[in-house]
């Protein structure tokens, strides 16, 4: 029971992220352990975010959605979840996985207003109405339900909402994002510079790279860690980033960054570990003819994405996305070439890559579960 309850926790742990250019929706962890009405189960329990992760997936229609997870500290000691979850949660946020703040306060919903993302919750937001008047419009707020079956799903707190459109990021937030922080907290995982010499355990440590920094806390208007409370300090420009989805079969499998400071190779499975891999959804012809790293992606400091071709087989590049097969241009070994903003990358038929803003849905009714391993007892009431 407890290796099962450890597997559905590391397949939840993929879908975590706080990078402000990856995530699709925020939540409060201790709000969503106490869902037992979608288990059935104990007062608290981690593995209920793995159901809302995958109600996160069905909404998207979309495959691997990341979610932003907000905890309060005092989590961390609730001793309705096992010594397990709490040491897992505790991990998480060391290596920058969830954010932990010393008190939540409205945090969960400044988050969601700066990066544009809904709320899953089952609240309305009243006590934040005043400072967040966001709250009323259309899917900004989400709460998970159980729905036909047991299987949770999102509704829209007001109106129907719309999966397919993103609300606009703050101009505050623009400001905020477009900086790299640094916290005075040496040990600090998102804001720190990953170097403490008086801890014997500053080389285990995971920080998060000042591409990917979580939005900073605004605290009588100065930029704070959400985390120690300190002013944050401006330690320069964040590199500008472009956010890319691989789609194949019309299916929204994966989405990642393309930063100024780090390119990034597609393909069957890139050497290293490094990049995007591929392989795991691919037919046993696309297989044959993707290379492990098929097409490397790079940003260039004018903003201009390019592509080139590092494949033994070839690629392609199709105009504003065409279908068309007169219109494709083919993309030679090692040849590179700057792509427009509707312009597709073609690996293989039906393998694309292209800017995630392009497809509103993630064409997939049912998205692959991360609760594939939970235990039986965790989720009896869907047995009954």
């Amino acid at each position: 029971m407890r290796f099962e309850v450890s597997k559905v926790l590391d397949a939840i742990e993929a879908r975590l992220s706080t990078d402000p250019a990856l995530a699709r929706a925020v939540v409060d962890l201790s709000e969503i352990v106490r869902y037992a009405d979608l288990d059935g189960g104990r007062p608290a329990s981690s593995v209920r975010l793995g159901l809302v992760v995958d109600a996160l997936g069905r909404y998207f229609a979309e495959e691997n959605v990341p979610v932003y997870v907000v905890s309060p500290r005092g989590l961390l000691s609730d001793t309705d979840l096992t010594s397990n979850e709490r040491m897992v949660i505790r991990r998480w946020a060391d290596d920058g996985k969830v954010e932990v703040v010393p008190v939540l306060d409205d945090r969960v919903f400044e988050v969601a207003e700066m990066l544009g993302v809904p709320v899953l919750t089952r609240t309305r937001g009243e006590q934040f109405r005043g400072r967040r008047q966001w709250v009323d419009e259309p899917g900004r707020l989400l709460a998970a339900v159980a729905g036909e079956g047991g299987t949770p799903v999102l509704v829209s707190r007001v109106g129907r909402g719309d999966p397919g459109k993103q609300a606009e990021r703050t101009p505050m937030a623009e400001r905020l994002l477009a900086r790299v922080w640094s916290c005075p907290e040496s040990n600090c995982t998102s804001f720190g510079t990953g170097i403490d010499t008086d801890s014997p355990f500053a080389d285990m440590r995971t920080y998060t790279s000042p591409v990917a920094q979580p939005p900073p806390a605004l605290r009588a208007g100065a930029p704070t860690c959400p985390r120690h409370g300190a002013k944050l300090k401006d330690a320069g420009p964040r590199p500008a980033v472009e956010v890319l989805s691989v789609r194949i079969d019309g299916v929204v499998r994966k989405r990642f960054v393309v930063s100024t400071e780090s390119p990034v190779v597609v393909g069957r499975a890139p050497e290293g570990g490094q990049g995007v891999m591929l392989g795991q959804w691919l037919s046993e012809d696309a297989r044959k003819w993707i290379s492990r790293g098929h097409v490397k992606f790079t940003l260039r400091e004018d903003g201009t994405l390019t592509v080139q071709d590092v494949s033994t087989n070839g690629s392609g590049i199709r105009p504003g996305g065409s279908s068309d097969d007169d219109e494709r241009v083919t993309l030679g070994r090692s040849e590179s070439r700057p792509l427009a903003p509707a312009d597709v990358v073609e690996l293989y038929a039906g393998v694309n890559v292209g800017r995630s803003k392009m497809w509103a849905t993630g064409g997939v009714v049912q998205p692959a579960s991360v609760m594939g391993e939970a235990p039986t007892m965790a989720l009896r009431k869907f047995e009954r």
